[in-house]
């Protein structure tokens, strides 16, 4: 049986894998740059940021991928294709199945730190040349970081697994402690009186940190395996077919405890792709992560104009900010899951309820000039918008099984490029119109107003279409 220790070393690799994907989240932080060097509108810019999300169009095909070829394989192709994550979920399904959303929402959480990882990166090696160096890094750091991470990233058949709960809990002090961390060293007041090189390092430690899980567990199994050995030549009137009889009844009870775990762990219903798209649950679920995690990201793209337009300066340091409550977003469900599994399920819809008013307040708060209402609200987006994000991974193999699951999330998400073509060509439009002059910046409240509105506005729409999900999913999630 393989050791335990190669499970955990496994999401380890994971969670590096997830934490240098999120490559396009990192835009804003150097658009304005990229805009003025390239010498190109508002509406041009839009059509970047929708090319950088348009890969989620193909997604898929990972999904497709990952049956008929080796994971490691998917894995490579994934770093040159921008399809790493889509794998990573199956992955972590699979070795984690009886705890596989605590599992997926902890490496999740990790992708949302993206954008901070590379806006430090930046910082300390040039800041004065943002468009040309966060471009490169983009292009080479998840093929550099795949070819280490992908050897560890496997799937590991532990049937049964020692220590899981203290395992988890560790990794959550770990990963708590990162995010703080990551907070505030995206505050103004700490990077002032912090050297750049001093918080990358920081933060290139604390993605060492998970290491410590595998570690210890490879350390307890041999010291396990020690212990056993000297009781064998201390105790020596057990025969070694009674030692073996006894190890295999264990095995067994463990066996029929994991399974009695998986079976509680169901999905509403086991369908393909082809019957998820006469659902009415699957576009009741496709237009709410669309007015809701998808409008978040289209804000969190747009940022660095936005700040600009507003005369705010600390463009890197708002993107780190919602880069580091994202971490955060992502990882809340996953706590929930873990403190409250064994105790009913936690109603995903219902989640979403209460993560999409907040976002709709945070848009309508941005019609307030001040820079702390623009902080504010992209503290709120950034975490109501990880939160969404880390739910529809578990909504996904709640509602429609997973087996399929590779390619039914793929079409799920497939409403995040539509969603930055179509918002994010309007607010482009809006800018243009209030700039005057089609390669003039927009300085003003004026510029984005307007379409804080609208997104707002498309937000509470999402929150009603969410209330009817919940209404119609609640008897499943009340078994």
């Amino acid at each position: 049986m393989p050791s335990a220790a190669f499970q955990w070393l496994s999401l380890v690799g994971i969670i590096w894998l997830q934490a240098i994907n999120g490559t396009n989240t990192n835009f804003p932080a150097y658009s304005s740059q990229l805009k003025q060097l390239l010498s190109i509108s508002q509406v041009e810019l839009n059509n970047l940021a929708f090319a950088s999300d348009a890969g989620k169009l193909f997604g898929w095909f990972s999904g497709l991928a990952s049956v008929y070829l080796p994971l490691w394989l998917v894995l490579i192709i994934g770093s040159f294709l921008g399809l790493i994550g889509y794998v990573c979920y199956v992955v972590t399904i699979r070795n984690f199945v009886s705890d596989h959303q605590v599992a997926v929402g902890i490496t999740t959480s990790y992708q949302g730190l993206s954008a901070k990882i590379y806006t430090n990166i930046v910082d300390a090696v040039s800041p004065h040349k943002k468009a040309r160096t966060f471009l490169f890094l983009n292009s080479l750091l998840p093929v550099v970081v795949c070819l280490i991470a992908t050897p560890l990233v496997r799937e590991i058949e532990v049937k049964s697994p020692n220590h899981m709960n203290v395992g988890f809990a560790v990794m959550f002090v770990i990963t708590i402690a990162t995010g703080i961390y990551a907070v505030m060293s995206s505050l103004q007041f700490v990077t002032s009186k912090t050297s750049s090189m001093g918080i990358l390092i920081g933060i290139l430690v604390s993605l060492l940190l998970p290491l410590l899980v595998p570690v210890s567990v490879k350390i307890k199994e041999l010291a396990g395996s020690w212990h056993k050995k000297r009781e064998r030549l201390r105790v020596y009137h057990f025969t070694m077919e009674e030692n073996t009889n006894e190890e295999r009844a264990e095995n067994e009870v463990k066996e029929d405890e994991d399974s009695i775990e998986v079976q509680e762990d169901g999905a509403m219903e086991e369908i393909g792709v082809k019957l998820m798209l006469r659902r009415t649950n699957f576009w009741l679920y496709f237009f709410v992560y669309f007015f809701g995690a998808t409008i978040g990201l289209v804000f969190l793209n747009n940022l660095g104009q936005i700040a600009e337009s507003r005369g705010c300066s600390g463009t890197s340091s708002l993107v780190s900010l919602s880069s580091s409550f994202g971490f955060f977003g992502r990882l809340i469900p996953s706590l929930m899951d873990y403190f409250y599994r064994g105790k009913g399920k936690i109603s995903r819809p219902a989640s979403m309820v209460a993560v999409m008013g907040p976002t709709a307040g945070a848009f309508f708060l941005l019609l307030n000039k001040t820079d702390l209402a623009l902080y504010t609200s992209t503290a709120i987006i950034g975490v109501c918008t990880g939160v969404i994000t880390s739910i529809a991974v578990s909504t996904t193999a709640e509602l429609f099984g997973t087996k399929h699951f590779s390619v039914n999330h793929n079409v799920v998400v497939a409403n995040i490029p539509m969603g930055s073509f179509m918002f994010g060509y309007s607010a482009a439009l809006v800018y243009r119109k209030e700039g005057g002059h089609e390669h003039e910046k927009c300085m003003g409240m004026e510029c984005y107003s307007n379409t804080f509105v609208i997104w707002g506005s498309f937000c509470l729409l999402g929150t009603f279409l969410a209330l009817i999900l919940h209404a119609r999913t609640r008897k499943f999630y009340s078994q």
